[in-house]
Order: structure tokens, then sequence, then C-alpha cells
């Protein structure tokens, strides 16, 4: 197995990006909460730990600490914010509630040399940084030194160069932080001795491996959806065990355009993966009729399609496990430290369950990659680039895209907006320079006039966003004229919308799609 690196998180919306800062230098590293993060030292054995930073104040009371079981390891430890401040508290140093907090970009000035700086920063120099503050350290553990300053905090950063010992005021895994990678780099290479020859070509092979060894000569069957995690989970099982898989891919009729054809035709078609297909649309839109919350709607799409999804594997039956596309992230907000946000935002990835009554083993191989790396797996496996590279899309679908009651003449509509929009964007050759771009059919009729005659149709919202990490996400600022030009054309060609409007806001972490 390669190096690795254990990441303690303490509750931050942003300790995933810390471990995809690690991985994208070749680097394996699990994250583990801070009341799990004794066993996890011993679990992976790992090179070197990161504390993650944290919502909490290390001056109040019963807030998380790291086990004393790190600090005694031997091992290098780097602290990053919440991270710096609790090592620092729990090695004799002291911390205080700041008079001047500092939040969002900040400038470091580097004082003195240090191995995280090596080749990246030099004494005396000053850098853009990405602060998240309000308390700071007032006075070093023994054997601790300054290395950099900033405005709100005297000790930015840290070192005790003996024990291998670091800490970060700032986050260095955010874009905004430009040095940031090069910084954690310096860390799990130099300090840590990390060789950073964690590859994916590495991972398919120890992946087949391992299903090979867990599934036997057992039938595995798998829910396909058609979107890049259970494709590439379907890719990857096929080439580990052939014959012995059956994908199930159940049409909810909530689908883009064409969706559903295109799926039946690469894995059935060229692939030759035994698939059977399963037209629900009709029972799915029944059980959507009317509602218009939207947890509520995502619950009805995740039961009903258990239902069906159960109905058809006891049609296929003898299968022994169900693979599923689950990830990373999924597995991390599962056992969140102190719950957050996060839970509701991706209340989506956790609908339904696996039945008691379905008696079967779950396969889950690719339960330890963020979605940049699934399609990585993916490309390395040989899937067309015009499903890897595909923009996210819900698993429910055009539901959450149809704020209000949803009907099939709804669905309708908006798919045909959808697959105009996405056809313009892949003319102006922009498709790959946008993380997610979709349209929204809003639950609103305006009045207008179209030649000679009154409208009285619905308002479709464009939304297109760049996001380097699918945690935060800025709008794509089109030209007007392409605006103009996919609007034109929505009106002209799909009747039912007589105006289109484009969203320009700006999203904070979790929240990339409408709603």
């Amino acid at each position: 197995m390669s190096d690795k690196i254990l990441i303690v998180d303490f509750g931050s919306q942003l300790t995933q990006l810390i471990a995809r800062r690690v991985r994208e230098s070749g680097v394996y590293c699990e994250i583990v909460p801070y009341h799990s993060a004794e066993q996890g030292l011993i679990d992976l054995a790992p090179h070197a730990v990161i504390l993650s930073g944290g919502p909490a104040s290390v001056i109040g009371e019963d807030t998380p600490r790291a086990p004393q079981a790190i600090f005694d390891s031997g091992l290098p430890v780097l602290g990053i914010c919440y991270g710096q401040m609790t090592m620092v508290a729990q090695l004799g140093g002291e911390v205080e509630s700041s008079s001047h907090r500092e939040f969002g970009r900040a400038f470091a000035e580097i004082t003195d040399d240090s191995a995280l700086f090596e080749g990246v920063w030099a004494p005396g120099e000053r850098h853009q940084v990405w602060m998240s503050h309000g308390d700071r350290v007032i006075r070093l553990p023994e054997g601790f030194r300054a290395v950099g300053v900033s405005e709100g905090a005297p000790y930015a950063v840290v070192a005790d160069d003996v024990r291998r010992y670091y800490g970060l005021m700032f986050h260095p895994e955010v874009v905004h932080t430009p040095d940031g990678a090069a910084l954690l780099a310096n860390f799990t290479h130099r300090v840590a001795g990390c060789t950073g020859d964690w590859t994916m070509a590495a991972f398919r092979k120890q992946a087949i491996d391992r299903v090979r060894e867990q599934v036997g000569s057992g039938r595995v069957i798998c829910g396909l959806s058609g979107g890049v995690d259970s494709s590439v989970v379907a890719a990857l099982l096929h080439e580990a065990i052939g014959d012995q898989l059956t994908c199930v891919f159940v049409d909810h009729g909530l689908l883009r355009k064409d969706e559903a054809r295109e799926v039946v035709e690469l894995f059935r078609d060229h692939y030759k993966i035994s698939l059977v297909h399963r037209d629900a649309s009709e029972l799915f839109l029944g059980k959507l009729e009317g509602v218009s919350d939207p947890e509520q709607k995502r619950k009805i799409i995740g039961a009903t399609f258990i239902d069906v999804f159960d109905e058809e594997a006891r049609r296929v039956g003898g299968a022994d496990f169900l693979a599923q596309g689950t990830l990373y992230p999924d597995v991390i907000e599962s056992v969140s430290p102190l719950g957050g946000p996060s839970v509701t935002i991706k209340s989506h990835h956790n609908v339904g369950g696996l039945p008691a009554r379905m008696n079967m083993a779950l396969v889950e191989p690719l339960r330890e990659l963020f979605k940049d790396e699934v399609r990585v797996l993916g490309r390395e496996l040989g899937l067309p680039e015009s499903l890897v590279g595909r923009h996210p899309f819900p698993g429910p679908g055009l539901a959450i895209r149809i704020p209000g009651a949803i009907t099939a003449e709804k669905a309708d509509i908006l798919r045909a907006a959808d697959a105009i929009y996405l056809e313009e964007i892949r003319k102006a050759g922009l498709y790959d320079a946008i993380w997610q771009a979709f349209a929204v059919l809003l639950p609103v009729r305006t009045v207008g006039v179209m030649g000679d005659n009154r409208t009285y149709e619905f308002v479709c919202g464009l939304r297109a966003v760049t996001s380097t990490d699918g945690m935060t996400a800025d709008f794509y600022p089109f030209d007007s004229e392409f605006l103009g030009r996919v609007a034109t054309r929505i009106i002209n060609e799909v009747r039912g919308i007589n105006r289109v409007v484009y969203d320009v806001t700006s999203k904070p972490p979790g929240t990339i799609e409408w709603e």
C-alpha cells in the first residue's frame, strides 16, 4: 500500500478539501472524526497526521481535542486553524479570543525559514492566504517558534522542527491561498517523507482485486442511473467479474433528454453488460402528483426507487451482492463529528437505504474516492469522455429543478429547454469550462406577447457555475450575445415558456444545486 496521511476532522466544512489536495499530490489519505482518531491512527498506520479546522473555540468548555496518542506517536503533525490552536493548547501554549478577527483574504509575512516553505516562500516575503478565525495563539509551547505572522495573528505559522510539528492559522486547502497546495505537498513529501506514488492505475488494480475477493463466485446486481458514479461502478465490476454482474436501470421519468436511450445503447449494446431497463416513469410521476416540498420529493423518489429496484432484483433472482456508487464524501458526511449543515445539504445522498428484506451484502468499490477521482478512474477504465466529463446530475433528477408540483408536462418542457441550453454551451466550446449548468422551470407564469397572441406561460431559469472543488461556486459570466441566443431558441422552440432569466448569484459551500 502507498504512503498514507491521517486527517483528523474537527467539523470544518473544508476538511474534504484538505484530503483532495493531499491526494492530488499523489498521497493517499483518509478522514476520521476527532473522537475516532485514536482508532484511526491504529487502523491506518499513517506517515503523518493533519488536524483540520473547525467551528468550535479552543477556549470553550468541552470542545474537541486531538487524542494524546497522536502526539505520543512520533509522527509529523500539521495543525490548520482550529487544528493549530488545539495542538498549541494541548502542548502547553495559550490561546485567547481575539479583538482582531480575520475572515477571508489576508496576508502572511514570512519571518523565518521552515520546511513548509522550501521552494515556495522565503523570509521577508508577503503572501496572500485565506483566514477564518476569531481566536489566536498568544503563547507557544516549548520547542515552537514563529515563522510567519499576519495582521491579526502573531503566530500565523509556527514550527517545532525537532518534533516535526507545524501550525497554520490560515487554510492552505482553499484556492484563495494560491500557494496552499504546495505548502501541503511540502508537509507530506519533505516533512513526512511520502513518495507520492498513489495513482489511479494502482487504485484500479486494487479495487478489482478487492471486488474479486469479496464476490468470489457470487452474483452482483448494480443500480445503474447513467450518472458518472454508477457508470464507473458498472464498468469496474464488469472488468472484475464479467457475466456475474447484472445492471438494473430504473427510468423514473425525470431524466434528461435521450438519457435512457444513451444508457441502454452504451451498456447493453456496446459493453454487452446484462442490463434490465424498467420504465417506471408513470409510477414515479403518479406518486409525486401534488407534492411541492423538495425534501418530500426526494424521499418519495428514493423510497419508490428502492421498491422498483427490489422488484426487478427479485425477477433477476440469485443476486448475492448489491453494488452502490457510494463516494468518500458520503462516507465522511455519515460520520460528521459535529453534525452541521452538510447533513441537510446532502440529504439526497442518504434517502432510503438497503432494506433487510433484500438479503444482499453491499459492494462499494468507489467509497474511497472523491468525485473528481471517480472521473479519472472512468477514463482509466476507457469510458467515453461524453459520460465521464458530464456535469453532475442529482439522483432525483429534474424533480429538484421543478420547484412546486411536478407533472409530466412540466418535465417535458424542462427537458426540452435544458437540452437546448446544454447544446448551445457545447457549441460555444464552454462545456468543460463550466462545472455544472442546467435549466429550472420556475413555479410562476408570466404574461407575454408572441406575434399577435397573448401568452401565459412559465419562466425558465438558467444556471451555470464554475467550481474547482464542488463545494463553493461562482456564476459563469456568459456574454449577452450567448444568453440572447439561448433565450431566443428556448422561447421559439419550447412551447410553454415565454421568458428566460439567468441566475448570477454565487454559492457558499454545499449549495451547488438550485435548491
